[in-house]
Order: C-alpha cells, then sequence, then structure tokens
C-alpha cells in the first residue's frame, strides 16, 4: 500500500507537469472506485485551470477556483504523465488532460482507489477532515504525542498508526521508528515517559524525512507508459527481516500481528 513518502513522491513527481494548466478533457472508464467517481466531473472541470497540487495525508488534492479535486490511491494505484496517444491499459480508470498536451493517468488495479470533488475547503471534508497533524510539521511534536499516548492504553505501535493521532505512519514506517527509538511496539501507550516519546517523534520525522529523500533520487520516471508505481526501494533494518540478525546486537529479529498488521521487532533492543 502507498504510505506517505510514496504519495508525497508521487506529488512532487506530476505537480510540475500539470500545475498552471488549464483541463482540456476528462476521461472516466470505471467510474466504480472505492467510491464512485462523480459522473458530471468532465464539465466540472473543463476549461478550468489547476492552480495547485498538494498532499494532506494520503489524499491528492488538486485545487480550482471552483474547489478541489481529492485523489487517494488506494492499495495498488498509481499515477502517470503521458501523452493522449499513450496505449491505454486494462486497469487505466481516470484521465486528466491538460492544456499541455499531457495527460494525468490513474491506474488502479485493485480499485480500492478513489477520484473525488469538494466544492468546500477539502479540510472540511469527510475522509480529511477528522485527520491528525502532519508527522513532519511543527504540530507533531513531544508535548503533543505524549499527551495522545497517555490519554490511552493501546499498544504504541496502534497509536502511531491512528490517522486521528498523525498522518502518514503507515506499517513499515511505524516497525521502522519503533526500532530507531528502541521501543517495544506492543508497549502500552500510557507507559512510555516523555523523554522516550521525544526519541519516537524524532525518529518518525528522520524515517520519513529520509524515505521521502530516497524516493526523490530513485524515483522512476513518471513520464514512462510502462512505469511502475513510483515506490522506491526501502533500506529498511527491521520490515520483512523475520529471523535475520538484528543490526545493533545481532538477535534474531521477530514478528507478530497487532492490530492485524505484521510488526517486526527485536525483543533485545526493544523495550
Amino acid at each position: 500500500m502507498p504510505e506517505l513518502p510514496e504519495v508525497e513522491t508521487t506529488c512532487r513527481g506530476i505537480a510540475p507537469h500539470i500545475t498552471g494548466k488549464k483541463v482540456k478533457q476528462v476521461v472516466i472508464r470505471q467510474p466504480r472506485l472505492r467510491w464512485p467517481i462523480p459522473t458530471d466531473l468532465p464539465q466540472q472541470l473543463k476549461g478550468r485551470k489547476l492552480l495547485n497540487v498538494s498532499r494532506r495525508g494520503k489524499y491528492l488534492l488538486l485545487t480550482f477556483h471552483h474547489g478541489t479535486l481529492i485523489i487517494h490511491l488506494g492499495m495498488s494505484g498509481s499515477l502517470r504523465i503521458l501523452t493522449p496517444e499513450s496505449t491505454v491499459q486494462k486497469h487505466d480508470h481516470f484521465d486528466l488532460q491538460v492544456s499541455s498536451g499531457k495527460l494525468l493517468r490513474l491506474r488502479d488495479p485493485r480499485r480500492f482507489g478513489a477520484v473525488l470533488w469538494t466544492d468546500q475547503p477539502p479540510s472540511q471534508h469527510p475522509l480529511i477532515a477528522h485527520l491528525g497533524p502532519e508527522p513532519l510539521e511543527e504540530g507533531f511534536n513531544t508535548a503533543y504525542l505524549h499527551e495522545q499516548g497517555q490519554r490511552r492504553r493501546v499498544a504504541i505501535k496502534q497509536l502511531i498508526m491512528d490517522s486521528k493521532i498523525v498522518v502518514g505512519v503507515g506499517n513499515i514506517y511505524a516497525s521502522e521508528s519503533l526500532f530507531k527509538s528502541a521501543i517495544h511496539p506492543t508497549r502500552p501507550s500510557n507507559r512510555i515517559s516523555e523523554s522516550r516519546y521525544g526519541k519516537l517523534v524524532e525518529a518518525i520525522k528522520e524515517t520519513l524525512t529520509a524515505a521521502i529523500a530516497q524516493g526523490g533520487t530513485t524515483l522512476r520516471d513518471f513520464q514512462r507508459e510502462d512505469g511502475e508505481p513510483g515506490y522506491f526501494a526501502q533500506q529498511l533494518q527491521v520490515y520483512g527481516k523475520t529471523d535475520q540478525a538484528c543490526p545493533r546486537c545481532d538477535s534474531p529479529i521477530r514478528q507478530k500481528t497487532i492490530a492485524q498488521r505484521s510488526t517486526f521487532y527485536c525483543a533485545a533492543c526493544q523495550r
């Protein structure tokens, strides 16, 4: 599943090609994604200028004067910048063609993605209004996360993966950040000191920042028609490393399921 660094990298990859351009045509080939694509979207967008491309959590926001196009990549979605002559593949469900002659194409084999429209501020949309702070912004800090953790008694990994607490700390980056901060993923959130929360906040920021930077340098070209989703090769320390040696102490990495998600950790290093 695309996580925050992948979505941020996608945002940066497509923005230069479509920002400031007018919409020439909208093509909806398969309207039945996770939620139906609005049938009046071609009329809503034709001739309108795209002002900005941004991200909130895992949602991409394409801003126009009269509203915002909200795109989510779901489990398997990807976006490409192509030309109108590009061959349409089986799972190419949505095109946004702009005045420069380029088009933005959504490919989504599992159809768990979304293309939605709102004429209200996107921050008020039901899918976005409940989201917690962005992990790389100032609002996500030691005092905030410590306060949230003390209010609950859940596994710390479950806490940091809750999008109402903080957005974008998905399964991979949760395991990696907890390892980096030496916190056991099952430790109750209300039994962690503020100083340890400080280390965790720092680890989350460092892990996500490094992943975004890595994606920016190794990303596949968004203009390649046959390109796979622009996700980068992870340089991971524990995720997916079951029974391999811990990079800190050589103990075997363990795996267990927390909140129905595979979790990787070192029982010796993480307390």
